[in-house]
């Protein structure tokens, strides 16, 4: 569930009142995601989408994420930019928490990709990035290789209660990945968490890239490699799809491209974003009570993935 603020009609239509949409006709919780609080908003004009940003997205962030957007979607990219109320205002205060009202998209998140549906994916992510060559605000990965080892101390043993020998099991992988991670390779804004569920779809037709709150400067390949993670696994991350995986990487070097550099890293950057992602599950499985109404994603699924692209990273993107 993905409603952690409630906004009363009363309070909604007041917001409303500040922008040229209509008026409130209804408004629905959204239960997808896990970041922030969205409500699917209906008004006599058309249909928007609510946003109140919860204690993971900085409010100082956000003038980042909003020209970040708003140069996509200028730039021809199917990107939902925040509306502006009459006084030229994007960001918000509603129920105590900063908020933006966003354009809706059409569209669907599949759940089980096929490679036709990959490779549109990777090629409108391979689009993104070339608009953002010229992109010139810079927000620091604060979920990136910097990042890794303090996430891991402040989880500490209690990793092994997830399971038996998993402190040292990470520990070692870290090591290897903070030793090898390229950081001469080329950097720019990227998306950061370009998973199925923020991609939305009909049939093979990307028509929506959504949710940007961990946009950041980083490793630009680097984004193809979070993605390549989220793509071409089953959900446990038991089962590798190798159809989906090169279609993933033909679409994103047919519309982009990648240099060799670019190709021969990919495999540790495989390995970090899915270290990346385990550490999070990880923090979070141990620090959410388990009756808490956000649902914990198994850390394992990641560690998985971390494994596989340790043994076999090197022959999956020659």
């Amino acid at each position: 569930m993905a409603v952690y603020t409630q906004v009363s009609a009363e309070a909604l239509g007041a917001f409303l009142s500040r922008f040229d949409v209509g008026e409130l006709v209804s408004a629905k919780g959204i239960a997808e995601g896990v970041e922030n609080s969205n409500y699917l908003v209906d008004t006599t004009r058309g249909r928007f989408i609510l946003t109140l940003y919860e204690k993971r997205v900085s409010v100082d962030d956000l003038p980042y994420f909003m020209a970040l957007l708003d140069h996509l979607a200028a730039r021809g990219n199917p990107v939902p930019p925040a509306i502006r109320d009459r006084a030229g205002q994007a960001i918000h205060a509603l129920e105590g928490r900063p908020a933006c009202l966003i354009e809706f998209l059409t569209g669907v998140s599949v759940t089980h990709p096929t490679p036709a549906q990959a490779r549109a994916a990777a090629e409108a992510m391979g689009r993104m990035h070339a608009s953002l060559t010229d992109f010139t605000l810079d927000r620091p990965n604060s979920l990136g290789p910097d990042a890794w080892r303090p996430l891991f101390e402040r989880c500490g043993r209690a990793m092994d209660l997830i399971q038996p020998g998993l402190y040292d099991h990470v520990d070692k992988a870290l090591d290897k990945l903070l030793a090898d991670w390229p950081r001469a390779l080329p950097r720019a804004a990227i998306h950061a968490d370009l998973f199925p569920d923020n991609v939305l779809m009909l049939g093979d037709r990307v028509t929506g890239l959504i949710d940007f709150y961990f946009a950041c400067t980083e490793v630009r390949a680097y984004d193809l490699a979070v993605m390549h993670g989220a793509w071409a696994f089953d959900g446990a991350g038991e089962k590798y799809d190798a159809e989906i995986g090169r279609a993933l990487i033909q679409g994103y070097t047919a519309s982009f491209g990648l240099s060799p550099e670019e190709r021969a890293a990919l495999p540790i950057l495989a390995e970090g974003a899915a270290l990346r992602f385990f550490l999070t599950r990880a923090w979070d499985w141990l620090n959410t009570p388990a009756d808490a109404l956000v649902t914990r994603k198994d850390p394992l699924a990641y560690l998985r993935r971390l494994d596989f692209y340790a043994e076999h990273g090197t022959h999956l993107f020659a």
